[in-house]
């Protein structure tokens, strides 16, 4: 039997994480849940969040997954330690550990800064993760809370989400850091225009690609044919469907379950 790979996240962020799970292990089954109906997260309550993954989780280990990844920052850093003491038996693997180790091992006693939602920097699990494992580190945290509404609406690459992201990075709490950690699912979708803005003088860190890769070696390639993606939603938009679409093509089809 084909155990599947549960991943969840608030919209479309996570299908970033998904991507890049798929291309490490294309054998494996994934299913994905898009909690559209409670998007954003960042704005919502520890308590919330953490009643929203629960539901979530309940929906995705009765669909037998015994992995599941959180595809999400801010869910991450409130309902990680939840689910696991509910869920036992269950895998679970966060998306700021993985991250948190990465910056530590490659910018010793360097400046580093993180974006990301309110709820997400407003919990200082970055700076505490990366001190945590690197004294040495200096952590500058921004809460860039636009990022969310502007990439689930698909206007990324325009002359709004520049705007954007100028005035958001060019803040001087971001000043002098050598690289950025993208601390939401959803950014790596406008990572190449943050690019554009430093110029190459800033290393992006793209959460996505160092979070498949870290979760791929605690998980078995299965033999096989080619691996299914299955989309499961809480609400339909069609913003979230076209941007599904961009990442995994027209065989996509989403359900909608009321959790």
């Amino acid at each position: 039997m084909r155990d599947p790979i549960g991943i969840f996240d608030s919209g479309v962020g996570g299908l970033t994480v998904a991507k890049e799970i798929a291309q490490i292990l294309p054998n494996r089954d994934l299913i994905y849940f898009g909690d559209i109906a409670h998007l954003p997260y960042g704005d919502k309550s520890r308590s919330a969040i953490q009643e929203y993954s629960t539901r979530i989780c309940d929906f995705l280990i009765a669909k037998n997954c015994n992995d599941i990844v959180i595809a999400c920052n801010t869910a991450s850093a409130f309902a990680y330690q939840t689910l696991r003491r509910k869920y036992p038996e269950v895998n679970i693997y966060n998306v700021i550990d993985p991250v948190a180790k990465y910056v530590a091992t490659n910018f010793k006693s360097e400046s580093v800064g993180v974006i990301g939602t309110k709820g997400t920097i407003g919990s200082r699990i970055y700076p505490k993760k990366i001190k945590a494992i690197d004294d040495s580190i200096s952590v500058k945290s921004l809460a860039t809370p636009l990022f969310v509404p502007l990439i689930e609406e698909g206007l990324f690459k325009t002359t709004i989400s520049k705007a954007i992201i100028k005035k958001y990075l060019s803040v001087k709490s971001l000043s002098d850091i050598k690289c950025l950690i993208l601390g939401c699912t959803h950014y790596p979708m406008i990572q190449s225009e943050i690019q554009e803005y430093y110029k190459g003088n800033v290393e992006i860190i793209n959460s996505a690609k160092i979070v498949a890769q870290s979760i791929s070696e605690y998980l078995e390639p299965q033999k096989g044919v080619s691996g299914s993606m299955e989309v499961f939603v809480s609400d339909t938009t069609t913003a979230f469907e076209k941007n599904a679409r961009r990442f995994f093509g027209s065989k996509i089809n989403l359900t909608k379950v009321d959790l």
